[in-house]
């Protein structure tokens, strides 16, 4: 993080309203999530993609109106996607969100992989932007596809030329393919401009490739960046976008997302089996709803304090974790730290049994040593090794904690 980066910083932006300020530890241990449970009480979890705040107060009061009317029967009609299509038009601009082409499924991963059955068949490929998601590798392995990565390049930004070489292996033996886009980008926090998201789609129809984005991190854009949803540029239209209101609001426990099909892939959404919609949650739906169609003044404040502490990290960093690099992420809440440096990790795998591979490296010693859980970097596939990444949606002083135990651990070896 440079100067000019940090002359910006102001850890007191959100004022008062700021939801990362508003739980304290204790509070945040009574919880029985799996962000706050997975690890012994004295692990502060900086991880899994929970964050530490309260339900916004438009969605507290859609769930205790659903409860007090005895509301939890099967979702119907089109209130989500009409809320989604709102906040997509003042947000981002998209003026076409046409609510004939959403469809209601239980959340974005198994969306995304309703869509890839769509789209593709057993054995086919799926491209990926490595580092990425851990869970892309799972769903496309299980549903029966090949993936195949597409490394980042050395500034984390997609590398055109080797996105396409990836793309041709894809299509190699008359393979139909998809390409499985994270945008905002996971784990990195790059957010796509407008160009690198119209050359992709140029890339994709040009090799007989199917884009299928994930924007489930689209609301937390920090300032600095602009979104662009990828259904919205040129040669965009026979993909296919997922979103939730799940992670800018918090609602990973109330199931419910919506899969949106580009103009000519409507027909293809259309054959989506109607089982899929008995997937998400009413009450699920009925908060989602209230998320994007009320809840954007909470998540104003909230952006101001995930900037502030996006800031607060690349101090912490500076001081405590200097061997370690760090890019300021574009959006979401999730930074990449590459700790390669420090030297604490191997790139080979062993297959020796009873051996323990040592790939995951930096996040155990800041386990074992600081008391700080983090997700490693290796699980992310190629490029990861050596990485970690950490969940900034905390408050001010749980951050500056783990960093310092995180730079007396390191300095202690």
């Amino acid at each position: 993080m440079d100067r000019k980066e940090r002359a910006g910083c102001d850890d007191s932006k959100g004022g008062r309203a700021n939801p990362l300020r508003q739980l304290s530890l204790e509070q945040l241990r009574q919880r029985t999530s799996m962000k706050w449970r997975v690890y012994p009480k004295e692990v502060l979890p900086l991880w899994v993609a929970e964050m530490d705040v309260p339900l916004a107060p438009p969605i507290v009061k859609a769930l205790h109106s659903t409860v007090d009317l005895g509301d939890t029967g099967y979702p119907y009609g089109s209130a989500y996607a009409e809320a989604l299509a709102e906040f997509a038009r003042a947000r981002w601009g998209w003026e076409d969100l046409r609510i004939a082409h959403t469809a209601l499924v239980p959340d974005v991963m198994m969306g995304i992989v309703e869509v890839l059955r769509l789209t593709t068949d057993p054995g086919d490929a799926v491209v990926v932007c490595s580092p990425v998601y851990p869970p892309f590798y799972a769903f496309i392995a299980h549903a029966a596809r090949e993936v195949i990565e597409a490394r980042l390049g050395q500034d984390l930004r997609i590398d055109l030329g080797v996105l396409e070489d990836a793309f041709v292996r894809a299509r190699s033996h008359g393979r139909r393919a998809a390409f499985l886009l994270s945008n905002p980008h996971n784990p990195t926090g790059v957010v796509h401009t407008r160009d690198e998201l119209q050359a992709i789609a140029e890339l994709a129809r040009r090799h007989g490739v199917r884009v299928v984005s994930d924007e489930i991190h689209a609301p937390l854009v920090l300032p600095g960046a602009t979104f662009t949803p990828f259904l919205c540029v040129p040669g965009s239209e026979n993909g296919f976008a997922l979103t939730s209101a799940s992670k800018a609001w918090n609602l990973a426990g109330l199931k419910a997302a919506l899969a949106i099909a580009g103009s000519e892939a409507a027909d293809d959404l259309r054959r989506m089996p109607e089982e899929v919609s008995h997937g998400p949650s009413h009450v699920g739906v009925i908060a989602h709803t209230a998320a994007f169609r009320d809840g954007g003044t909470w998540l104003d404040e909230l952006l101001l304090g995930l900037d502030a502490n996006r800031c607060l990290l690349g101090r912490l960093i500076d001081e405590h974790l200097p061997g370690v690099r760090y890019r300021p992420p574009q959006g979401t809440y999730l930074a990449w730290l590459d700790c390669t440096g420090l030297g604490l990790h191997s790139e080979r795998r062993s297959d020796e049994p009873g051996v323990v591979s040592d790939m995951a490296g930096p996040a155990r010693m800041f386990l074992d040593k600081a008391a700080v859980a983090l997700s490693s970097g290796h699980v992310f596939g190629s490029g990861g090794a050596g990485c970690v990444r950490l969940n900034f949606a905390t408050s001010p002083d749980i951050l500056r904690q783990a960093l310092t135990r995180m730079g007396r651990a390191l300095r202690a070896l």
